[in-house]
């Protein structure tokens, strides 16, 4: 089935996907970052904004998602987890990262990074060390995109190789299934 994925996610990106300058993405988003840590002057806060607005994006993405992949339901957290891994970020990041490190009742797993364009011509000072999540804003991607098809999650980077580490992951927590709510009737 995780080829399936695959080929679907590569088909996307190759035939139904636009796509803008790499190199402008990153500039303008290491803008964003660096402006959040002068306005900011607390890591903590800035990762905090990084997540705010990815789970913004992940809120207006899906749509994105479901409309070009045809994707439906998915029938379980580990086949949603194999969807945004090898469609949703193929299609959006042209990456495809691996998921792994499943808890035993597969609720929790972690995608690695072999490789993030957001990295890319980054250099962190020192004093960042395991304060400053720099591609925070996928942790917030992932969380707005499945709270939209009523999965609460839980992301959080928990290494990076910005940071120092050998790879960089991203744990992602299912918490529970969210109900359809019905706006109230006006009368």
């Amino acid at each position: 089935m995780a080829k399936q994925y695959k080929t679907l996610g590569e088909d996307i990106w190759k035939n139904r996907v636009e796509t803008i300058n790499a190199e402008l993405f990153i500039f303008t988003y290491g803008s964003i970052v660096a402006q959040l840590v002068k306005d900011f002057e607390d890591y903590e806060q800035v990762n905090k904004q990084l997540e705010k607005m990815g789970y913004n994006i992940g809120v207006r993405l899906i749509e994105d998602f479901l409309s070009r992949s045809g994707w439906g339901r998915c029938t379980d957290f580990k086949e949603t987890m194999e969807v945004i891994s090898k469609i949703g970020f193929k299609m959006f990041l042209n990456i495809a990262p691996t998921v792994t490190n499943w808890s035993t009742d597969s609720k929790v797993c972690s995608l690695i990074l072999d490789e993030n364009p957001l990295n890319d011509f980054v250099e962190l000072p020192l004093d960042t060390q395991h304060k400053l999540w720099y591609s925070n804003i996928l942790c917030g991607v992932l969380r707005g995109a499945l709270e939209m098809v009523q999965m609460q999650i839980e992301a959080n980077f928990i290494s990076c190789v910005l940071q120092g580490d050998d790879i960089s992951e991203i744990r992602v927590q299912f918490i529970r299934h969210l109900q359809e709510e019905l706006p109230n009737a006006d009368d």
